[in-house]
């Protein structure tokens, strides 16, 4: 991986990551602490809910080490397919809906998070376009390294 690609992976990793926490809290109408600790209950269970600082840090770091390993299988394929960073716009598209689906249904029913309520439809749709928007600025991201 060149230090461009590397570069972009870190960058595009950790702004989505970053904006991803503010787009969880628009969704759910919450804080961006509340959006903080439910990812760390991914890892050490319901009771990072009630968790103070030190919960909310885990989430942070969870989130944001998660949208750098996101980005780097996107910038890691764009190296065998460079169709990823040249077509950025659809590839970004793509990788976000696939994003969504991997974290929807692998590994939030896998982590120690608690099970949510229902989801109806419009609240699948505002997590697919943030997923989707995620996916956009990975891509971007690798595109600009290509460059």
């Amino acid at each position: 991986m060149s230090p461009q690609l590397l570069s972009a992976v870190l960058i595009g990793g950790i702004l989505a990551g970053a904006l991803d926490i503010g787009a969880a809290a628009l969704i759910n109408r919450t804080d961006p602490v509340t959006i903080l600790r439910f990812i760390a209950s991914g890892l050490i269970g319901p009771k990072a809910l009630q968790g103070g600082p030190p919960a909310a840090v885990l989430g942070f770091v969870l989130q944001l080490a998660i949208g750098v390993v996101i980005a780097a299988i996107y910038g890691v394929a764009s190296l065998w397919l460079p169709v990823l960073a040249t077509m950025w716009v659809p590839a970004g598209v793509a990788y976000g809906v696939g994003v969504y689906v991997v974290m929807t249904y692998v590994v939030l029913p896998l982590s120690a998070a608690p099970k949510g309520a229902r989801r109806d439809v419009a609240k699948i749709g505002k997590d697919l376009l943030a997923m989707i928007g995620f996916g956009l600025i990975v891509a971007y991201a690798v595109h600009l390294a290509a460059l």
